[in-house]
């Protein structure tokens, strides 16, 4: 029992030492351009979705998306060049033109509607243009207006940030999906009139982890990348990133340790994680976790029984209301902890 007092313990100290640098969306819009802030309401649910979509994607991944490294600009706190930080970016652009082009096609603003540019143009054999395609026009104008200007840097990692950024409105566009209506005498579909519409958020979720998983690094000079710690820093030639590469995820420097809780890296580490283990209707990957957050992190699967209460034997009554009863029963739950030993050490040095 005093083992596990001084794991958890050893834990709490971990995770305190990350309080003070959590990320909010508020932060987000302060610094955003005061003359529009008819939008900031969307900009904040849109970079809210960002944050949830980022938080899902790596549910399972040693880098779970922590609150602490959601800050978007370099020149506070977030100065790393990774691809973790390559899809924050992503998803964080993304998050705010998809939720700016839905509000925009449903007429929340007065200057802004569908997109109706294309009506009436021939688009392929059998369909022309027609409808209410959703604006993706104005939704990336007023995301690259709000996402952009909170990059202050004038370094590599400032250039590679704005690249990340265009690459997740890149995202939006490349994710819609046409949508069509069908014409003709007794439904004979002779001509069909279509329009673009955005697709769910979490297909554009997983269009990005994609993007992620193929990330590109791009070398830069050691000098260029330490310029991105000083005060003065230097833009670096566009030339540097591929052009052919816009739409693709990229990154400067090799991703850090996730196993091991660090501190002045802003790493939590994975001890303490739960992870799945025998799921039932759970993809490959997720029941692999317990090997990725813990056995190959030098940590073992712990097993947790919990007592779970639910409804059950519900019963319809007339009229009209639904009785249930409460249900216990105990579920396992895995997690990431040290051996005994490995924990009896780690108390002795805290101490």
């Amino acid at each position: 029992m005093g083992n596990l007092f001084m794991l958890w313990a050893a834990l709490g100290i971990c995770y305190a030492a990350f309080s003070a640098s959590a990320w909010s969306v508020n932060n987000f819009l302060i610094t955003g351009p005061k003359a529009y802030l008819t939008y900031t309401t969307s900009v904040a649910l849109g970079a809210q979705s960002g944050i949830e979509e980022c938080k899902f994607q790596f549910a399972w991944e040693r880098w779970n998306c922590p609150e602490n490294a959601l800050q978007l600009s370099t020149h506070n706190r977030l100065r790393s060049a990774t691809r973790e930080t390559s899809f924050i970016h992503a998803i964080s652009s993304a998050g705010v033109m998809y939720i700016i082009t839905k509000n925009c096609s449903m007429g929340d603003f007065e200057n802004c509607g569908c997109d109706g540019s294309n009506n009436g143009k021939t688009g392929g054999h059998g369909w022309i243009w027609g409808g209410c395609s959703d604006n993706v026009e104005f939704g990336e104008r007023i995301s690259k207006l709000f996402v952009d200007s909170l990059e202050k840097g004038k370094d590599a990692r400032a250039l590679m940030n704005l690249h990340n950024n265009r690459a997740g409105r890149l995202a939006v566009r490349a994710t819609m999906k046409r949508t069509c209506k069908c014409h003709g005498i007794s439904g004979s579909c002779s001509i069909q009139t279509c329009w673009l519409q955005l697709a769910d958020f979490r297909e554009m979720g997983d269009y990005l982890k994609a993007k992620y998983d193929q990330a590109l690094k791009i070398e830069m000079d050691k000098r260029q990348l330490r310029a991105g710690n000083s005060a003065e820093g230097h833009w670096v030639p566009a030339e540097a990133f591929l052009p052919s590469a816009e739409a693709e995820l990229i990154f400067l420097e090799e991703s850090p340790d996730y196993c091991t809780c660090n501190s002045s890296l802003g790493i939590y580490g994975t001890e303490g994680r739960e992870c799945l283990q025998n799921s039932h209707n759970t993809s490959r990957w997720e029941r692999r976790s317990c090997g990725r957050l813990c056995t190959e992190c030098g940590l073992q699967v712990e097993e947790r029984k919990t007592e779970v209460i639910s409804s059950c034997n519900c019963k319809f009554q007339w009229c009209c209301t639904v009785k249930c009863d409460q249900c216990r029963h105990v579920v396992s739950k895995y997690y990431c902890a040290r051996s005994p030993g490995s924990a009896q050490s780690l108390g002795k040095g805290s101490a």
